[in-house]
């Protein structure tokens, strides 16, 4: 097949890497959301549910308008959008557990508070611009796009994305025990300190480096491990990599429909994630259970 030169540029160096940067974003995200619903035994968790993204957000927006963390060059974004989640799941988690108790409702509220709370400190920081450079990439990037898919960028998430996938394939058996409480996965070997430690680790890694490539995508990571589960079960050996599978064929369909709908014009790609997240959020809220461990009380 001859192609023209316009053809090969148009397919090979933009389309081609914009799907595949769905795809690495989609799986990601999946993950984590993997991750972070174990971590806190809960199916309704995910990273933009609980606020992990609006951290991320935050950390992002410095650099991209104020140039924080320029002493790290070309992983400055990365970096500040990890700091922001990981300092976001931190507080969550921390503010969740505030007397003992460590419920659902608890959890959602921090998550909530927390989320509103950074996404003021976002628009502040747009607000506060010193001048209006960065301002609309930042507002665009902040309902989420692929818009920045080429070449030059897949490397890093795709690295993090697959190690960070290896890492939770090695530690299926702990995920597993995990759904059963911390005190029946410490009789059972798991050290749960350490283990929870990785995955708040993992889970600020891999949401950082999504949001500072492709912006606040939600609820991906709530809808594709539930769908996944139900399909085949919630041993993590099979639903980790099959949550991949499935968020990467979701997104790079989404991105399909978000280039279209309104071409010329190109729509937020995360305007319809939420669109289709939202209501399957509030249909996981009225079943009658809906946490690993029981009714979530």
């Amino acid at each position: 097949m001859d192609w023209s030169k316009g053809e090969q540029t148009i397919i090979w160096d933009i389309r081609f890497p914009r799907v595949l940067l769905g795809a690495i974003v989609g799986a990601g995200l999946s993950v984590v959301g993997v991750a972070i619903q174990s971590l806190v035994r809960n199916s309704l968790a995910d990273p933009y549910v609980l606020g992990v993204s609006s951290g991320a957000s935050v950390g992002a927006t410095l650099v991209i308008i104020f140039g924080a963390f320029s002493m790290y060059g070309q992983y400055a974004l990365s970096f500040g959008a990890f700091t922001g989640s990981l300092v976001s799941i931190i507080l969550i988690f921390t503010l969740s557990r505030i007397g003992g108790q460590n419920s659902t409702v608890r959890l959602l509220m921090a998550g909530i508070a927390i989320s509103a709370i950074l996404s003021a400190i976002t628009s502040l920081l747009v607000f506060s611009a010193p001048n209006e450079h960065g301002i609309g990439t930042v507002l665009f990037w902040l309902s989420g796009s692929l818009a920045g898919g080429k070449w030059e960028y897949l490397t890093i998430p795709t690295l993090i994305v697959v190690i960070c996938l290896i890492v939770l394939m090695a530690q299926y058996r702990s995920l597993n025990a995990m759904l059963m409480g911390e005190e029946s996965a410490g009789t059972l070997g798991v050290n749960t300190v350490q283990f929870r430690k990785l995955l708040l680790v993992i889970t600020a890694l891999l949401t950082g480096v999504i949001v500072s490539i492709a912006g606040s995508i939600g609820f991906v990571g709530l809808m594709m491990p539930h769908i996944v589960r139900v399909m085949v079960g919630s041993d993590h050996r099979r639903v980790l990599p099959v949550s991949a599978l499935f968020g990467a064929i979701f997104l790079i369909w989404v991105d399909v429909v978000a280039r279209l709908a309104f071409a010329p014009e190109e729509l937020p790609i995360g305007i319809l994630t939420a669109l289709c997240g939202g209501p399957f959020f509030i249909w996981l809220m009225l079943r009658s259970s809906y946490s690993f461990g029981g009714s979530g009380r």
